[in-house]
């Protein structure tokens, strides 16, 4: 792909996701940026990505014996980074705070250059401590370093950027910097900003308000955020209080969504804001050789025995369950997968909306879920959501299990193994929705609303099941309700009969399931179309 002489892009992202070990992330927006940057490397595509070094990371989210989470945080060393020798400073707070540049491609991945806060020149070593932990100031700080640091992390590496692609809008205050140079060299405060708008792209990520960070600009100057630029000029890019996700679409010259009716949640959304970018769609994609199990990809593409390698899988994930829990689940059951943050519009507890209706299922076995998710550490909802998974667990001890501190082990082993993956947002609040891509292509059933990806790969009772209509109302308990008959319907009465008196139909579902989501939800698509709609001019 480098061949073609494509763009060089720097690919800014506060989270990866590369490995299980490696505590860079915190959830689905690190897990794209990681299946992002491995896409980029298996196809020589010009792209650097930039993030930050945590020290800690994000929490480690166990269960305590009172059945409720609790965190924990752990200081981590990786022998595998290489010192750049590359120093560069972000005044932050009047204070010239020393970041170090580390470079890895340890996971099969394009070089990844992670600015450090943690060196003796710095009192304020903790700044790169805990992925979106602490308060507001320090959230400033990172986003300062991940975004100023960034692009003086560039020039100081001596890499040449044709385009800015800032992944959610935790990299804006990069702008800042991209203008300040502009100024420095003569050029006006307008003439800088229409000149960076030309080199800047946007991915747009939740639809929900409280996932698009807003900062006072009191505490932005405080903190030094203006860079240069006066109130007047930050106000006028990302308003009062200056929201970040405003400034990335005012500063881009296109956005995008990360599926189709993701892109139109979000010019809906976003629709008064002066002066933003168009939002169109580029639907996410995950990295197969990360995520699909090679033994179905074999059975699938050499006609072999999907259900004897499907049930192998499940093995494996019973085991693995029966380790981290103690529970064994039945093998002959049907089991159903079920693991994402624990944020209330994803509804993680729906299925148990109706005891009456489900409880004969789960008492006797016929169903068995298996969950896993965190809460942000300061989400107390989030984390009541947990506890009550958890209460489920201890109420049907043979059929319900909740896996504590969900990790990329845990997506790999569930969406691998399960039978079902269950999947029921309050729609149109799922942005995308990848690890219903990862079981797809292993073979496990979709059972979804129509929300985030699912509209566009859901050919229902052929490749999965739909979960109702696209209905939605600002209504929540009714549609709450609405969904929750849905669900039970589908469930009960087309999933349920079809695993246990179709077995042959259900061997077709997989492999439909496969055949029409194995390219078309592959990194390889994905990163063509950035390059072919937004990259290139």
């Amino acid at each position: 792909m480098n061949e073609k002489k494509l763009p060089v892009v720097a690919y800014f992202c506060m989270e990866y996701g590369l490995h299980s070990d490696f505590k860079l992330y915190a959830g689905g927006l690190g897990i794209l940026a990681g299946d992002y940057i491995k896409g980029a490397k298996d196809i020589d595509a010009p792209l650097i990505p930039i993030g930050l070094k945590w020290k800690q990371g994000y929490t480690d989210q166990k269960i305590g014996g009172d059945g409720k989470p609790y965190d924990a945080y752990h200081n981590y060393v990786y022998d595998f980074l290489e010192d750049t020798g590359v120093k560069v400073t972000v005044n932050i707070r009047k204070i010239d705070v020393v970041c170090k540049v580390w470079k890895t491609d340890h996971f099969g991945n394009n070089p990844l250059y992670l600015l450090d806060t943690d060196v003796p020149e710095n009192k304020d070593a903790w700044i790169t401590g805990q992925l979106y932990g602490w308060f507001d100031e320090e959230r400033i700080a990172q986003e300062m370093v991940l975004g100023i640091g960034g692009v003086k992390a560039l020039r100081a590496l001596g890499i040449a950027v044709d385009v800015y692609h800032f992944n959610e809008g935790h990299a804006a205050l990069a702008t800042t910097e991209l203008i300040r140079e502009k100024m420095s060299g003569g050029h006006t405060f307008e003439e800088a900003w229409r000149a960076t708008r030309e080199e800047v792209v946007f991915t747009t990520h939740t639809p929900i308000k409280e996932g698009n960070e807003a900062h006072p600009l009191d505490r932005l100057e405080y903190m030094c955020g203006f860079n240069g630029l006066t109130r007047d000029q930050m106000e006028r890019i990302g308003g009062e209080p200056f929201n970040m996700t405003v400034a990335g679409l005012r500063l881009a010259r296109i956005s995008n969504g990360v599926a189709e009716l993701h892109a139109a949640t979000a010019n809906k959304m976003w629709k008064t804001v002066a002066g933003r970018s168009e939002i169109i769609p580029i639907t996410n994609a995950i990295h197969t050789p990360t995520w699909v199990d090679e033994r179905i990809t074999k059975a699938y593409k050499t006609g072999g025995d999907l259900w004897a390698v499907h049930q192998e899988l499940k093995g494996e994930l019973i085991e693995f369950i029966a380790e981290r829990s103690g529970i064994t689940l039945n093998p002959d059951k049907l089991l159903i997968g079920f693991s994402r943050r624990a944020a209330p519009y994803k509804r993680s507890d729906l299925i148990f909306s109706k005891p009456k209706l489900i409880e004969p299922y789960l008492e006797s076995g016929r169903i068995q879920i298996a969950f896993s998710g965190k809460a942000h550490p300061l989400d107390d909802v989030g984390k009541q959501i947990i506890s009550n998974l958890v209460g489920m667990m201890k109420k049907y001890p043979k059929s319900v299990v909740f896996l504590e501190n969900y990790d990329m082990t845990i997506g790999a082993k569930l969406t691998r193994g399960s039978d079902i993956w269950l999947n029921n947002p309050r729609r149109p609040l799922e942005a995308s929705g990848t690890s219903g891509m990862k079981a797809a292509m292993n073979g496990v059933l979709n059972c979804s609303i129509l929300d985030g990806w699912w509209p566009e790969a859901c050919i229902d009772g052929e490749n999965g099941w739909k979960i109702g209509d696209t209905f939605e109302t600002g209504d929540l308990d009714f549609q709450n309700q609405h969904d929750s008959d849905a669900l039970y319907d589908t469930l009960l009465n087309r999933v349920v009969p079809t695993f246990y008196e179709n077995r042959s139909k259900w061997v077709q579902m997989m492999k439909k399931s496969i055949e029409t989501t194995i390219t078309t939800f592959a990194t390889k698509r994905m990163l063509e179309e950035y390059y072919n709609k937004m990259y290139i001019k």
